[in-house]
């Protein structure tokens, strides 16, 4: 799957990820043991070749079996998607996307994430100082 590719999983497709994810490589019968009111055994075989398909999982035999993992480590993908979030709902600002996750009622920060992001914002000034420094004085 390219970066900039982004994921269109139906439900069921999103749990058969989340249990990959959460078991770093699983068989049909370890995924389907993880989802809720699971469908059949043949369904979710199913379901694992088409996000074989779509470049989400990948695999490798293991004797008459199939062991399924993430094409993407579950940071990256994630990444890709935010970004395709922040592109179509914020004009790409993500400023505006984390104000409004900020503003989110759902669930406020606690402190080691309200330093984390801190650390970030003086990383990315840091960033945009050296950016914005005229060609001649980077040379002194």
């Amino acid at each position: 799957m390219a970066k900039t590719d982004i994921p269109q999983l139906s439900k069921r497709e999103r749990q058969i990820m989340d249990a990959i994810y959460r078991r770093g490589r699983a068989t049909a019968a370890e995924v389907r043991a993880e989802m809720p009111d699971a469908p059949t055994y043949t369904t979710v075989r199913g379901l694992l070749r088409i996000l074989e398909r779509k470049g989400h999982l990948r695999h490798e035999e293991k004797g008459t079996r199939f062991v399924y993992s993430p094409s993407l480590p579950r940071q990256a993908a994630g990444a890709s998607i935010l970004s395709h979030i922040v592109r179509t709902f914020f004009d790409g600002s993500a400023a505006s996307a984390m104000a409004a996750m900020l503003g989110s009622s759902e669930r406020s920060l606690n402190g080691a994430e309200l330093e984390r992001l801190s650390e970030l914002v003086k990383k990315e000034r840091r960033k945009m100082g050296k950016r914005n420094r005229k060609p001649e004085a980077r040379a002194r």
